[in-house]
């Protein structure tokens, strides 16, 4: 499974539902949901890693660089999310932040794993998250969109590339 695809979809809905419990109900408490992100997406990614692991019984030079900068981006992440949670302006850049490091992780695993479809989805992402930098004050919940839309463009696009390529890699393989 495409780890990818293991934190993209659980970020969009995340994202998602904040927007939508934001507009609806204006509870400043849906800044707080977030947190769902890791809640959902560790086990999950525990478990695919595990079961990776124990198929290839071997993880390449590349692969060890990757988890440690996405380990080193989730981290970053997460205390972005408490710090700027904590201090009230959650509105006024964690968006930017979040799409910044989905941008960069993005692009820096498609730099190590040569994959362009990695890179021009991070390259994107990441500028395209300045853009939520223009919604501030009451209007700062469309930033929202914007995060599940880089997103979209960074994580879940390549992600299902790139488990095209390993497909078909793999289909290759057998005959």
């Amino acid at each position: 499974m495409n780890l990818f695809l293991v934190w993209g979809y659980p970020t969009v809905v995340v994202f998602l539902l904040e927007f939508a419990a934001l507009l609806l109900w204006n509870v400043s408490l849906c800044e707080w949901l977030w947190v769902g992100i890791p809640l959902v997406g560790a086990p999950l990614m525990r478990y695919f890693v595990k079961k990776d692991f124990e198929r290839t019984d071997r993880r390449t030079i590349e692969e060890n660089i990757a988890m440690q900068t996405w380990f080193f981006i989730g981290a970053a992440s997460a205390l972005s999310g408490f710090i700027t949670g904590i201090s009230g302006v959650y509105e006024q850049c964690y968006c930017l932040i979040q799409g910044l490091l989905i941008g960069m992780g993005v692009f820096l695993t498609g730099v190590i794993s040569r994959f362009r479809p990695m890179r021009v989805g991070g390259i994107i992402g990441a500028l395209l998250s300045f853009s939520s930098l223009l919604f501030q004050g009451d209007a700062w919940h469309w930033q929202l969109l914007i995060v599940a839309i880089v997103t979209i463009i960074a994580l879940i696009i390549p992600g299902h590339i790139s488990r095209y390529y390993v497909k078909k890699q793999e289909q290759y393989e057998y005959i």
